[in-house]
């Protein structure tokens, strides 16, 4: 059984081009969950996040929000998408919910996706971040 290819293209160099086989292309998906990075692709919810990791312990939604000029139903929606991506994650403590940074689960992640591309584009066949003069 032959294994399929992927031909992915370089943006900043379009006559470069990198050809990966779907085992390599495999593994890079099974690291790139879009819901992750779909939660921190918002930046109300990039500072929401960092207003928890400077907290430095759980804190409420009512806590999270009084630096940001959103509503607090949209926090919480917020906060909500960062607990469904595995960022966050949630304690509730009588009415009020607590929120914390995920930071092992975070960490875990962000080293299985650069292990999975160190593995799959060796340095020789990375796309360099310059445009062609």
């Amino acid at each position: 059984m032959s294994k399929s290819k992927t031909t992915i293209t370089c943006p900043h160099d379009s006559e470069s081009a990198i050809t990966l086989d779907s085992c390599c292309t495999e593994a890079l998906e099974n690291h790139l969950p879009s819901d992750f990075f779909k939660a921190l692709g918002d930046p109300n919810r990039i500072a929401l996040v960092a207003r928890l990791a400077v907290c430095g312990r759980p804190a409420k939604v009512s806590e999270i929000a009084c630096c940001l000029p959103i509503d607090m139903s949209v926090v919480s929606r917020h906060l909500r998408q960062l607990k469904d991506a595995g960022i966050l994650e949630c304690e509730k403590q009588g009415k009020e919910v607590l929120y914390s940074v995920q930071y092992q689960s975070i960490t875990k992640m962000l080293r299985g996706l650069a292990d999975a591309i160190d593995e799959c584009c060796p340095e020789q066949r990375r796309c360099v971040g310059t445009k062609k003069k």
